[in-house]
């Protein structure tokens, strides 16, 4: 019973935010005008590769990492389920600038409102959080170490992402990354950020940070 409860809610909510990301994509298109590009989205690829390496893997190569208590996969599926609501909010809070790679786009703004309030990437937060709510419930083994991959590489990528928009914004994205976390979330935002989010408002602001 606990393994089909379990797996049926782990198989759903990445579900559920996958029929998200396609709908989003497909509603918003593509953006007009050139895009500043910070190179090829490697670190999604390797994600990806390393996700359909781990997961088709046997069983049995992971049973020395997985455990069976309902004491911890549980509670994993109830992180999963607010991680995937946190992980929608993001993408739709991001609407049609989002982007699998790391670029700057023409006409964007800085996101400091939502989620971008509480950490500067949390598509990649809830991503992260899924991954850990996912481990809890399927009781650890494979994807402890999908979790422990996929965090290098988002790592990886949101550096790449802050660099690009640190060169082309220098002065707005300094301030908004002293006062708002990589990734994990601050639940009260500071006041300078706040005032400089107004600011941003006003006179027009950079392209968004990043996923």
């Amino acid at each position: 019973m606990l393994d089909t409860v379990v797996t049926g809610g782990t198989y759903a909510c990445w579900g559920l935010v996958a029929v998200v990301w396609v709908a989003a994509a497909v509603r918003g298109g593509k953006d007009p005008g050139t895009a500043r590009k910070a190179g090829r989205d490697i670190a999604s690829s390797a994600a990806a590769g390393a996700a359909v390496i781990i997961l088709l893997s046997p069983a049995t190569a992971w049973q020395a990492l997985t455990v069976d208590s309902p004491w911890i996969r549980i509670p994993g599926l109830v992180v999963l389920a607010g991680a995937t609501a946190w992980t929608i909010w993001a993408r739709l809070a991001l609407g049609s600038m989002w982007s699998s790679g790391a670029m700057a786009r023409p006409g964007h703004v800085l996101r400091t409102t939502g989620p971008y309030r509480l950490t500067r990437h949390p598509v990649y937060t809830g991503i992260l959080g899924m991954l850990a709510g996912s481990a809890l419930a399927q009781g650890l083994g494979r994807w402890v170490v999908l979790a422990a991959v996929v965090t290098l590489l988002l790592l990886a990528k949101a550096g790449a992402e802050e660099r690009l928009l640190a060169a082309a914004f220098p002065a707005e994205y300094e301030r908004y990354r002293q006062n708002v976390p990589r990734l994990v979330p601050r639940i009260r935002p500071a006041r300078a950020e706040q005032e400089g989010a107004a600011h941003d408002r006003s006179a027009g602001g950079p392209p968004r940070p990043g996923p």
